[in-house]
């Protein structure tokens, strides 16, 4: 089962990848001070050579960390012999490249281990805003060392919700007293924001990977909080595809509620969803 092993022995490997994952935001961070080469891959997806040198120092750490673990990362060529471990480390060098590039704070970088599909350890760093996330399961997650948790009650009039603005225009015109927030262009931090209560719920459009989500994924269920599909389904990491389809997290009770309100409204039909809209 995930998590099978010692609690005090994946304390161990967080401290670690605390260390490793600071050391990649603090070189993303210099590097963001100076002039960065970027290009396009994929369909209009935004690439830097600071995402590709932060991949490399974190697989040279966490591969000394866990040798036997396979990898899984946005800016790594996939191997299909992932498929096969039981343990993965699943890494976003950079999430919220456009932002990194427009030299905006809410990027990040986002790390899980991940075993038998559901991630066990995460920590996730916003250099540019010093936050960082760290988190082991069943232990709880912390904020810059301190214990965050999801905010609690169902109501939707007044919740704090952040997300792609056709969702979020779906979800105002069923729910209009919901207060819609800026949008977290890094997708893992926009799900952390519900892990630390600065928002009540957090929405992913369609096409969202397994790097986003991993590390995020485990914040928020170890804040007290749920993760999952319109339909209610936990998510599983390092699938043959590696993608997800909408996604809502939010505490408890409030996640009921408002996968109710999507799910009755519709708004998972809207067809932009289908794209990689975050």
């Amino acid at each position: 089962m995930p998590g099978s092993e010692p609690k005090r022995n994946l304390t161990a490997v967080a401290a670690r990848l605390a260390d490793a994952v600071r050391s990649a935001g603090a070189l993303a961070l210099e590097a963001s001070r100076n002039p960065v080469k970027s290009w396009v891959k994929g369909q209009n997806s935004p690439v830097s050579e600071v995402d590709i040198a932060v991949d490399a120092l974190l697989k040279v750490r966490l591969e000394a960390i866990m040798p036997e673990a396979a990898w899984l990362s946005e800016e790594t060529e996939d191997d299909p012999r992932r498929l096969s471990a039981r343990r993965v480390w699943i890494v976003d060098p950079i999430d919220g490249t456009r932002a990194f590039l427009a030299g905006r704070v809410d990027w990040t970088v986002s790390v899980a281990l991940v075993e038998d599909g559901r991630p066990i350890v995460a920590a996730l760093y916003a250099p540019a805003s010093e936050e960082f996330f760290l988190a082991v399961a069943g232990t709880g997650v912390t904020r810059n060392g301190l214990a965050i948790r999801a905010s609690a009650g169902e109501a939707l009039a007044g919740a704090r919700i952040s997300g792609p603005k056709r969702l979020l225009d779906q979800i105002a015109a069923a729910a209009p007293d919901v207060i819609i927030e800026p949008r977290v262009h890094s997708l893992a931090l926009r799900l952390a924001r519900v892990a630390d209560n600065t928002l009540d719920a957090a929405l992913a459009g369609g096409d969202s990977h397994d790097w986003d989500l991993a590390a995020a994924d485990l914040l928020v269920h170890e804040a007290g909080g749920a993760l999952t599909t319109l339909e209610g389904a936990t998510l599983s990491y390092n699938g043959a595809t590696p993608t997800h389809g909408m996604l809502v997290a939010a505490g408890r009770p409030r996640h009921q509620a408002l996968r109710t309100l999507l799910c009755s409204s519709d708004a998972h039909r809207v067809d932009d969803l289908a794209h990689p809209a975050g």
